[in-house]
């Protein structure tokens, strides 16, 4: 009989004829990424496998800068505000890498060919 609660997985005090307390359930195993896709899940933010040793992923959610500092109107006379969303090459950086939300960059783009039209900014740099 001892062999039997030993066999199903109890603890060795069980097996000594000592009472236990039923263990409280483990939590239930979140449902697997695969039903939705090839692989496991990967993303912004989502888990990744690693490995044991792999690196934690965190990438902080954007914002929109017009929107924290509740700027309404984006004056094209302000290089220094133009600049920051210009690249290197002259380019308009898109708004999946600034954060800024869609008004926002509709109106920056404007500020920023009227610049441009006004010699503020440059059309390109070589």
């Amino acid at each position: 009989m001892a062999d039997e609660e030993v066999k199903s997985g109890s603890t060795p005090a069980a097996a000594n004829g000592a009472t236990e307390t039923p263990a409280p359930a483990p939590a239930p195993a979140p449902a697997p990424a695969a039903a939705t896709g090839p692989g496991p899940r990967r993303g912004p933010g989502g888990p990744r496998s690693g490995g044991p040793g792999g690196r934690k992923f965190f990438r902080r959610k954007k914002v929109c800068k017009f929107c924290v500092e509740k700027i309404d109107s984006i004056d094209y006379k302000d290089v220094r505000l133009l600049q920051q969303f210009v690249g290197e090459s002259g380019k308009i950086v898109p708004r999946r890498v600034t954060g800024v939300c869609s008004p926002h960059q509709r109106r920056l783009t404007n500020a920023i060919k009227q610049a441009r039209n006004i010699a503020f900014l440059p059309f390109a740099v070589r």
